[in-house]
Order: structure tokens, then sequence, then C-alpha cells
């Protein structure tokens, strides 16, 4: 009872302290907060990214891998999926591949037709940022799109090259009177007149996905937007309970015979699942997850010289105090302990306000991204443990030296 008794009289003491130096206290509690702010906010955001990266590319398609050529030069981070370059995959040879490939799977065959279209209906036009794709009767299924009004290419309309489009929810905005039905309206997509059949359900924006899309026929793609060495991807999707891996190896067994490989030649063809493309792009994240690490360290280190020099302040001013309760008794311990939880009570409030300003920031960002509501535990308990270790270490020094002052000295003090 009685530890428990000078338990509290210290934080009642601590807390006056405080009280009566707000503003020195309420500074480097600032300082102290930005850094916690720095460190929580940004791992905040960053766990909101990644959570947002795999959801976007879960609604693409987990269970899809996409064969597409070498020639295609993909650089993430420090990762790059090709050595050398190859041939581009023809027409030809996408639609023989999904003729032939006979798996439990669906097979699409896609090719960009532009990524910077321009599209106009009447006197509306969009910016030329509008990304343009041939796609087969499969894709949507295959890309994880849905029809949120009309319906899709049926495979009839693909294979007689007819000039239809299905649009995203941004271009219905861009190009549409609020309530105008867009189905059945005639559209300009870059020179090329294209009947609206079809509206995608919004993805939002993000990293990988866009409602700023347009689909076309690949058959039309090809007749309007033809161009030297123009490639064709391949997108495949199991079906329910087939083994991904199985599939992958008899898809590069059969497109190495179509593309007339010789069993020692090297596979001139990349093969990559989507959330193969999802785990690069989180583990270059890392880097942003160090730097912001650093920053939250560096700005607790200078908090840390901050509160060390308003404690030792706080020594000198309180000398006279110091002396006083050392002649009523006062243990050299309880004089240590009384500045040791004067500093830790100021990093501690520091750091709280830290966590909720972080937490409110990388939320913002979370919600940007359309993502949930995200508490990282383990770097709040991080916080919280690094704010204690920040008052121990600054405070120990003060509270030493406040311990050995002679209280004879300390009541001649002026």
């Amino acid at each position: 009872m009685k530890r428990g008794a000078v338990f509290l009289e210290n934080i009642r003491i601590s807390v006056r302290a405080i009280r009566s130096n707000r503003l020195r206290a309420i500074l480097t509690m600032l300082i102290i907060a930005f850094g916690i702010m720095a460190l929580v906010g940004i791992l905040t955001a960053i766990d909101a990214i990644k959570g947002s990266l795999t959801n976007q590319f879960a609604m693409m398609g987990a269970n899809t891998f996409t064969i597409t050529s070498r020639g295609f030069n993909v650089v993430i981070g420090s990762s790059e999926t090709r050595v050398k370059n190859h041939a581009y995959i023809s027409y030809r040879e996408a639609m023989e591949f999904k003729e032939r490939f006979q798996e439990p799977a669906i097979s699409s065959v896609s090719v960009t037709a532009s990524g910077m279209a321009t599209i106009s209906y009447r006197d509306e036009e969009t910016n030329p940022i509008v990304q343009l794709l041939g796609v087969d009767e499969n894709y949507l299924d295959a890309g994880g799109y849905e029809i949120e009004r009309g319906r899709n290419f049926s495979p009839g309309e693909v294979a007689s090259n007819r000039s239809l489009a299905v649009i995203g929810a941004d271009l219905v905005r861009d190009l549409f009177m609020e309530n105008e039905d867009p189905i059945d309206k005639v559209i300009n997509v870059a020179g090329v007149k294209l009947k609206v059949i079809g509206v995608l359900k919004s993805k939002g924006a993000s990293i990988i996905a866009s409602d700023n899309i347009c689909f076309m026929p690949v058959t039309t793609a090809r007749h309007f937007f033809s161009r030297p060495n123009m490639t064709y991807s391949i997108s495949v999707m199991p079906v329910r309970g087939t083994s991904m891996e199985m599939l992958e190896s008899e898809a590069e067994g059969l497109f190495r015979v179509i593309r007339g490989l010789d069993p020692r030649d090297e596979t001139d063809f990349n093969i990559s699942k989507s959330d193969q493309i999802a785990d690069m792009l989180i583990e270059n994240i890392k880097f942003v997850t160090i730097a912001a690490t650093l920053i939250g360290f560096i700005t607790l280190f200078g908090a840390a010289i901050g509160l060390m020099n308003i404690m030792l302040v706080s020594v000198t001013e309180r000398t006279r105090e110091i002396g006083v309760r050392k002649a009523m008794g006062a243990k050299t311990k309880v004089i240590k302990r009384q500045f040791l939880f004067e500093s830790i009570l100021i990093s501690q409030f520091g750091g709280i306000l830290g966590i909720l300003f972080g937490l409110l920031i990388g939320n913002l960002i979370s919600s940007a991204l359309q993502s949930s509501f995200i508490v990282p535990w383990r770097w709040v308990m991080g916080g919280v443990g690094l704010c204690f270790v920040v008052g121990v270490i600054s405070g120990y020094f003060p509270a030493v030296r406040a311990a050995r002052i002679d209280p004879i000295e300390a009541l001649r003090y002026e």
C-alpha cells in the first residue's frame, strides 16, 4: 500500500511540474508527437496500400495467369521480367493457343490499341488518357470486370469485326449527361465510330485499375489500330478446383509448340500471375517503410535531446525544492523517480498524440484508396514502447543529477 501511495504521489508531482512549465512541455510533446506521427502515419498508409493492392489484384482474378511477349519490358523496382528481346506474340499464335488449349479453363486474347486515346460524343471529349483495349468475349471474366449496364461482346460479334464498345464508369461521367443512358449511343474512339453496348462496374482509381477504359472487339482493334510488331496477351483463368501449377505447365508446353521452339531452346515468353505482380509491388514498398522508420527515429532522437535539456533546466529551477524534500527525509531514489516519472509522462503524452494524428492521416489515405479502417497495432505498441524508452533515456541523467544534489547547498541556492 505504501509503495502504491508513493507511486501516486510521484505521478501527482510530475503532473504539477508539467503544468508549471506548460509551454516547454507542450513543445517537447509536439516534437515527440511529430516523430511518432511520421512513423505510425506512414506505416498505416503503407498497410492501406498493401491491402488495396491485394484486393485490386484479387478483383482482377488472383487465380489467373497471363502469357506475354518477352519483348514487353516490365520493370518494377529492381525486378525485370526479361533478359533480352524476343519475337512479339502474333494474333495467329494467340488465337491458335485459345483454340487448342482444351484444359478446364477460360482463355482470353487481348491487345492494347492505345494507352492515350481520346473519345468524344457530340460536343463532349475526354482527355487523351483513355486506355483502349481490344478484347474477346472471355476477357471481362478473366480480368475480373463486371457489367453494370448492357452486355458483353458475343463470340459472333468478335469474329465478325463489329464496331462495338464496352466503356468504363469514368467515360460515362465525362461524355454523357446525368441520367442519360449511354447504351446504343455511338461514340468516336480515336476517329473510329463505335456503338456502346455495355458499361463496366466502377473499380475506382488505383495503381492497376482504372475506370477510364474502353474495350472493343480484338478483331476491330486489329483492323483499325494495326501497327508493326503488334503484340497480343493471353489470359488464362482456371475453373474451380483446377491446379494453377499444372495449368501453367500445360500452357507453357503448348505455347512452346505453337512458337516452334526446340526442346533445348529457352522459353521466349513470360507467364505471370497477378498475385506475383502484387508481391513485387509490395516487396518494393519495404524501402518506403525503411525510410519512414528512419524519419521517425531521427525525429525521436531530436525529441529525446530536447526533452533531456528541458529536464536539466527543470532540475536547475527546482534546486531549492529538491533541497527542501531531502531535508524533510526524501530519499535519493524517490527524487530520482520523480524526475524520471516526469520525463516518461511528457514522452507518453507526446506519443499518444502522435499515434492519434498518425492513425488519422494514415486512414485518410486508406479512405482515399477505398480501403477499410486500419490500426497497425504492432506499430502502435512499438510507438508506445519507443516513447517510454525516450522518456527513460532523456530523464535518467537529469534524475541522477537531481538525486545527487547536496540538500544544504540546495537550500542556499538562489
